[in-house]
């Protein structure tokens, strides 16, 4: 059964993945060249655009299914900051990154709290307390 903290985790975990699934595709399906254009505009090195797209698109599933939620939610936690810090600010609060902000205070949440509800990292963790139990 879940608790009811070990729920909303979830909830969170799955949103969020979702929400940088969707954001990675988006990076792909628009090409990766013009984002790394738009990149370097902004004066972001034209080759970390791969980078954020990878991590959004494997990163999300991941978050989806449980696997390295911390650090995953890390990660996301540091692209919502340089998204923030280069481009967003400017926009002001509202209209600007608010989302942003939602986003990475999920992503603080998954990082601080972790979720294991329903996450395959639980898989492993039950696998590596065998081998420790055998040993």
């Amino acid at each position: 059964m879940i608790q009811q903290n070990g729920f909303g985790s979830f909830i969170v975990r799955v949103v969020l993945g979702v929400i940088f699934f969707a954001h990675g595709l988006q990076k792909f399906q628009g090409g990766l060249d013009k984002t790394a254009g738009f990149f370097e505009s902004v004066g972001i090195p034209g080759f970390l655009a791969y980078v954020v797209a990878f991590l959004e698109g494997i990163g999300g599933i991941c978050l989806v299914l449980g696997l390295g939620t911390r650090i995953i939610a890390g990660a996301f936690v540091v692209i919502m900051l340089g998204a923030i810090v280069t481009v967003k600010l400017k926009g002001g609060f509202l209209g600007g990154y608010e989302l942003d902000v939602a986003l990475m205070a999920m992503g603080l949440h998954l990082l601080i709290s972790g979720s294991p509800a329903l996450a395959l990292d639980n898989l492993f963790l039950a696998r590596s307390k065998e081998a420790e139990q055998r040993a």
